[in-house]
């Protein structure tokens, strides 16, 4: 009888080549235009240029994707928490 390991990483986000889906989206696109950049262009510079690139772009990626602290411009916490409703008005004096 065959044995089913249970799967507890049911809450994790899809990975394609160790790449969330938007990150692999545009690694796909980054191959789609090399292909026609090498397609349209004949020469052998131009093709090792595109291959140092994409492997590049991959590297970066997945730097990114493992570091996301790298881009985080906003803060974590916001400067106030409150409860209160915000209804639009301000009472301050100008």
């Amino acid at each position: 009888m065959k044995r089913f390991e249970i799967y507890k990483n049911i809450r994790k986000r899809a990975v394609i080549f160790g790449l969330p889906i938007s990150l692999f989206a545009l690694m796909m696109v980054a191959i789609l235009v090399s292909l026609l950049v090498i397609i349209f262009s004949f020469s052998f510079g131009m093709v090792i240029g595109i291959l140092i690139f994409n492997a590049g772009l991959y590297i970066a990626l997945t730097r990114i994707n493992q570091n996301p602290q790298l881009f985080q411009m906003a803060k974590a916490f916001p400067r106030i928490i409150s409860n209160k409703r915000n209804s639009g008005f301000d009472y301050e004096q100008d």
